[in-house]
């Protein structure tokens, strides 16, 4: 492939050597790599079509009657109503049959020829009549504000014949520009087009880099713009930032769009809720990891968040919805253990026996105590009686 920058008035590519700020046509700005063009097609059935880019971008078709050999990057000479331009060769091929399907263009007399290669006095007088563009872009601003216009001059286009100029411009409402239209037709003695382009065409015109720190899609690649609403950034749980959400045209990023449908698919199996009743509390959600499929609740007055599996979350939901509350986001209903299978019960219930063994011990040896005393008291007794008896006899 060529270089996006065109070819210069010597007949070599000509790369701007800018860093990003092109001066040539804008490096990488929308270009087209060919899959097909290892492959052999046949000769017979070669599409005559080609796709010619032009400044900023802007892409049309034209049609290769004299069926000229052409290269990606080939300065051409194209009709254009009422003169002629000069474009670079942007796609060919089978490639061009398939963008023209998906853009609905329809392959009749309407699309205008290819006159021939862009030869070195072509490409010089189009430098000559490019650098016209910046000096009457200034010029026009001034005349706009001169006439108090609610309008914003983006960029003018001259033809390569140098007999007409495109203004494009962007406008919230509606402007009548007929008087801007025949003072610059008189200053410029050029005939004058104006064209009206929203706000994402103007940045893809502008150029620049993203907070992704790439440049931007639209200046890139992106040539169909989507509405984008701020549902999708719901969907991906984005939080509402303006700032943070738009791109440099004031409006939504694009790119929200791009993993929407994704992010649409995960949802299907979360839950639509946003609080669950518990006997302990009521549990709000707080956060949702949409890929994972976790959801955090915290309860009132609680500064922890407690994971909980969205299949779980819909089982609190249909048990809420039948009047029934669980006991936690976790335990439908509070385990009641038998305590004396707890080991520190049994160690109790061990000390209990160990201290009734012990008592039982000791009156066991009381009793054996008072059983040996009334014993000597008996003995004692006993001999008391006969000492008696002794003395109490009568001498012979």
């Amino acid at each position: 492939m060529s270089c996006s920058c065109g070819v210069s008035t010597e007949g070599e590519v000509s790369g701007c050597n800018n860093n990003g700020g092109c001066s040539t046509g804008g490096c990488n700005k929308m270009n087209v790599f060919d899959w097909l063009s290892n492959m052999d097609m046949p000769a017979v059935d070669t599409f005559d079509i080609v796709e010619v880019r032009f400044k900023n971008g802007r892409k049309e078709f034209f049609r290769n009657t004299d069926n000229i050999d052409f290269v990606t990057g080939d300065a051409v000479i194209v009709d254009v109503p009422s003169g002629h331009h000069l474009g670079y060769v942007s796609m060919q091929g089978e490639l061009v049959r398939l963008q023209m399907q998906k853009k609905k263009i329809a392959n009749n007399d309407e699309i205008k020829k290819i006159y021939r290669k862009a030869t070195l006095k072509d490409l010089e007088k189009y430098d000559s009549v490019r650098k016209r563009d910046m000096p009457t872009m200034f010029r026009t601003r001034q005349i706009i504000q001169d006439q108090k216009l609610n309008m914003k001059l983006t960029d003018v286009e001259f033809q390569a014949d140098n007999t007409k100029a495109t203004f494009y411009y962007s406008a919230e409402d509606r402007v009548d520009f007929r008087e801007l239209i025949k003072v610059l037709a008189s200053e410029f003695k050029i005939r004058v087009e104006m064209k009206q382009i929203s706000l994402r065409q103007e940045a893809g015109r502008l150029g620049g880099i993203g907070s992704c720190g790439r440049e931007l899609c639209c200046s890139t690649w992106l040539n169909e713009f989507k509405s984008v609403s701020t549902s999708a950034a719901r969907y991906q749980n984005l939080s509402l930032n303006p700032g943070k959400l738009s791109g440099q045209c004031g409006r939504l990023k694009c790119c929200l769009n791009y993993e929407l449908e994704t992010y649409m698919e995960a949802l299907e199996d979360i839950p639509e809720v946003t609080k669950l009743k518990t006997k302990v509390g009521d549990a709000k959600l707080q956060k949702t990891d949409i890929f994972r499929k976790i959801m955090w609740f915290g309860y009132d007055g609680e500064n922890t968040w407690h994971p909980i599996d969205a299949h779980r979350v819909a089982e609190i939901k249909e048990m809420n919805e039948k009047g029934v509350i669980p006991e936690t986001l976790t335990l439908d209903e509070l385990e009641i253990k038998d305590l004396s299978d707890v080991g520190i019960n049994r160690d109790l219930e061990k000390m209990d026996k160990k201290f009734k063994q012990k008592d039982k011990g000791a009156n066991n040896q009381g009793g054996k105590k008072r059983n040996l005393n009334s014993k000597n008291r008996n003995r004692s007794n006993k001999n008391r009686n006969r000492n008696k008896n002794k003395n109490n006899r009568p001498e012979k």
